[in-house]
Formats: structure tokens, sequence, C-alpha cells
């Protein structure tokens, strides 16, 4: 880690943080698109068969 210099911890706590909130934005996503799904299911009954 001394290639980083003195500013090591900075520089590897940014791209930390940069995982955390990638990570919890797609969590979040796929969360939403989850509830989503089950809305527009709840709305329309015949969604998922096969259509005429």
């Amino acid at each position: 880690m001394s290639a980083l210099g003195t500013h090591a911890a900075f520089i590897i706590g940014s791209y930390v943080m940069a995982g955390i909130v990638l990570g919890a934005l797609t969590v979040w996503t796929l969360l939403d698109h989850r509830a989503r799904s089950r809305e527009l299911a709840a709305l329309d009954p015949r969604r998922g068969q096969d259509q005429p």
C-alpha cells in the first residue's frame, strides 16, 4: 500500500463507500422492481398468462 502514499486511507475508504452505495442502490432497485411487479399483477390478473 506504500504506492498509494500518505492518502491510502482516504483512497481505500472512498472505494469502500462507493461500493456500499452501489450495492445499496442495486438492492433498492431489485426490491422496488419486485414491489412494482406485485402491484401490476394485482391490477391485471391476466398478466403472466398466454394472451390469444
